[in-house]
């Protein structure tokens, strides 16, 4: 087949693979074949991923200071760095790009072995680990936040801002009015994430249940609640005569994005950018056991832009959040406000603007 090739290489999380996919799709429009390289547990998120092939390249994690850990680690990535190159020259790329995970260090490393350029995105607002050992030997390196923690002198002078890029259906959103709640319902939706989502199954219905009763009766409340939280959340929900929908996932999130006027959830990379690009206020709860304490420093950007109040998880409590949510609730115009505050910050071209830079540094 003919055309530019290039090669994307993602961990096998929804974290990386989501970001990864905005661009296969931008770049395909471009007229770019894609190949995927990943992990088995990648193919969970790349269903539909645009990708004409994909690449095994398992990669195992360690910790430094565990001897055997490390050895059959690195051995497990020089195996994967083997099958790079030999698929590399088959392939023929003209760029490798790297999303951040340990199964996209074997396509990272083999590519300048093959006299492949490289580019790097960081979803976070801390360079990972991963990342922060490849940087320095990329071309470009994006990343999603103004500032990117953990980097050094050296590949902050290269870094380009770009942003997140999101799924099409959550950058549609960019161009919808906010829902304007009025003197009817309003509308909230809690996100749980796969880490740590029992805190907020937990904790969300009791803090809804402690609100005023005229405030409780305009609410509707949509909540990812893990399945063996889901019977005292709807119970608790109920006697609080409060309107609510659970379930364990919804597939649907940007239709839930949509019809929302307030988010709680965590503070992942992509829920702290498709918040913004859909611009909704939101509650965010960083989760504690984040490497570098990364969903802390991902918070910021709407804290410090007024649309976000965050909580760490040692603070969430009942009353925490119940005094929170009384207070973005009371003012008619309050979650109005920092609706456009969130949007201020989106950057829902941020596909275009990373293909951009994956291609200027393309053979």
């Amino acid at each position: 087949m003919s055309g530019k090739l290039a090669v994307v290489a993602a961990g096998g999380t929804g974290g990386h693979l989501f970001p990864a996919e905005a661009l296969a799709r931008e770049l395909t429009e471009r007229g770019w074949r894609i190949v995927l390289a990943t992990d088995t547990r990648g193919a969970a998120y790349a269903e539909d991923f645009p990708a004409e092939e994909r690449l095994a390249l398992d990669a195992a994690t360690f910790r430094m200071g565990d001897p055997i850990g490390m050895a059959r680690g690195g051995l497990k990535i020089f195996g994967g760095v083997t099958r790079a190159r030999v698929a590399f020259k088959r392939l023929k790329p003209r760029v490798v790009v790297g999303f951040g995970g340990y199964p996209s260090l074997p396509a990272l490393l083999a590519a300048p072995a093959v006299k492949v350029p490289t580019v790097i995105h960081e979803q976070n607002a801390v360079l990972g680990r991963v990342n922060r050992f490849l940087a320095p030997r990329a071309a470009v390196v994006a990343c999603a936040f103004p500032t990117l923690e953990k980097a050094s002198a050296k590949v902050k002078a290269k870094v380009a801002v770009v942003g997140n890029p999101v799924r099409p259906e959550i950058r549609a959103l960019a161009d919808r009015p906010f829902p304007d709640p009025g003197s009817g319902n309003v509308r909230i939706l809690v996100t749980g994430g796969s880490q740590g989502a029992r805190l907020l199954s937990d904790v969300t219905p009791l803090a809804v249940a402690m609100l005023p009763e005229d405030t409780r009766y305009r609410l509707h409340v949509t909540q990812q609640t893990r399945p063996e939280a889901m019977e005292d959340a709807r119970r608790v929900y109920a006697n609080a005569l409060v309107e609510a929908e659970l379930s364990p996932f919804f597939r649907n999130m940007a239709q839930r994005l949509a019809t929302a006027h307030l988010v709680i959830g965590r503070a992942g990379a992509s829920t702290v950018c498709e918040l913004a690009v859909a611009g909704l206020p939101s509650v965010l709860v960083p989760l504690g056991i984040a490497m570098d304490d990364h969903q802390t420093f991902n918070a910021r950007l709407l804290v410090d832009a007024g649309a976000a109040e965050a909580i760490p998880e040692k603070d969430f409590t009942p009353d925490r959040l119940a005094e929170v949510l009384n207070r973005l609730l009371t003012d008619p115009h309050e979650l109005g406000l920092r609706a456009a505050a969130a949007r201020a910050v989106a950057r829902p071209d941020a596909a275009e603007r990373l293909a951009d830079l994956v291609e200027s540094a393309a053979l």
